[in-house]
C-alpha cells in the first residue's frame, strides 16, 4: 500500500492512434505534435491497475485539461455531494480523497501534484514518492497494451460499438 492516505488513485490520459481517421475528421482529430488523428482515453487507476474509472473517445486535438473538463468523475467533488471520505495527514483532519496527477493539471483540492523544486529532504522525499506511485496509471496503460494489444496499434475504427469494446476490456482487465 502506498503511504497516501486518502488518495483515490492516479488519473492520466494516453493518445491512441487512429488509423483510419476519415479525411473529413482529420483536423479534429490532429495535434500538431503528434501529426497524426488520435481518440484519448483518460482513466483513474489503483496501484493494483485497477481501473475506477474511463473516459474514451476525446478527439486527439484536444489537451488534457479540455478532456478532464468533459469528465465526469469530479462533478460530485464540485458540487460538493461526494462521499466523505475521512483521512488524516500531519495532524490535518480532510473530508475529501485527492487524485495524484502531473504537472499539467489546474491547482485544485483534489489533485495533488508533484514538487517541481523540492528545497528540503522532506519535500525532496515526497516528489519522489509522488512520482512513483503515480506510476500506477501507467502500469495500466502498459497492462492494456499487453493483455488486449487494444492500445497498442492504431485503432481502426471510431464507431460507438468498438469504443464500448474498448471499455469493456479495460474492465475485464480490472
Amino acid at each position: 500500500m502506498h503511504d497516501f492516505p486518502g488518495m483515490l488513485g492516479s488519473l492520466d490520459c494516453l493518445r491512441c492512434a487512429w488509423g483510419c481517421c476519415l479525411n473529413a475528421h482529420k483536423g479534429q482529430y490532429t495535434r500538431g505534435d503528434h501529426g497524426y488523428p488520435t481518440v484519448i482515453l483518460k482513466v483513474v487507476a489503483s496501484q493494483d491497475m485497477w481501473i475506477w474509472h474511463a473516459f474514451f473517445g476525446s478527439v486527439g486535438s484536444l489537451n488534457g485539461i479540455n478532456v478532464l473538463n468533459m469528465y465526469s468523475l469530479l462533478d460530485d467533488m464540485y458540487n460538493g455531494t461526494a462521499p466523505d471520505s475521512y483521512f488524516q495527514v500531519d495532524g490535518t483532519s480532510y473530508r475529501n480523497g485527492y487524485y495524484l496527477v502531473d504537472g499539467i493539471y489546474p491547482e485544485r483540492a483534489c489533485f495533488v501534484k508533484s514538487l517541481s523544486c523540492p528545497n528540503d529532504r522532506k519535500r525532496l522525499k515526497f516528489k519522489r514518492a509522488q512520482e512513483r506511485t503515480r506510476k500506477d496509471v501507467e502500469r495500466a496503460f502498459g497492462a492494456l497494451k499487453k493483455h488486449w494489444h487494444i492500445l497498442k496499434y492504431p485503432a481502426l475504427y471510431m464507431e460507438e460499438k468498438k469504443m464500448s469494446e474498448v471499455c469493456f476490456c479495460e474492465y475485464v482487465h480490472s
